[in-house]
């Protein structure tokens, strides 16, 4: 009996050997520190990040956690956080998209600070440092009456 060379299984659709081809986007392989949020903020738990990409990510956790289905999922090392929907589970592992979008480019910079604001706060550091000034020259006087 020959071989069977089609690449495609009897419903006709080709057959995939690797998950990546399904995927938008290449997941990265990480080992990050994550916290899963739900029941409007009252409850969470620690997990892992193992794959991570924009649109979603693959997590670790207590095989016996029971979740929602969305969340919120921070990533202490990313300072982000995803709404999150519960896609498969298997396991101790859960596979999740993310329902924002992903945050592509830095956050833009602080808005320059006025003048005046820029005035005032010279001002303000100006009179601590007089207020420290004083401050210093009245220790060094207790220390020289004790020493005297």
């Amino acid at each position: 009996m020959a071989a069977n060379r089609n690449p495609r299984g009897r419903t006709g659709l080709a057959v995939m050997s690797d998950m990546s081809e399904l995927r938008r986007e290449t997941r990265l392989r990480t080992f990050l520190k994550g916290r899963i949020i739900f029941n409007n903020g009252n409850s969470s738990m620690d997990c892992l990040v193992r794959d991570l990409s924009g649109s979603g990510a693959r997590l670790m956790l207590s095989q016996t956690a029971t979740l929602p289905g969305g969340f919120d999922l921070f990533i202490p090392a990313k300072d982000r956080t995803h709404k999150a929907t519960l896609r498969w589970r298997k396991d101790d592992s859960i596979g999740v998209t993310f329902a924002d979008e992903p945050v592509r480019a830095p956050a833009p910079a602080a808005a320059e600070p006025s003048m005046a604001a820029l005035l005032a706060r010279i001002h303000e550091l100006e009179a601590e440092n007089a207020a420290l000034q004083r401050q210093l020259k009245e220790a060094e006087a207790m220390l020289l009456e004790r020493t005297a």
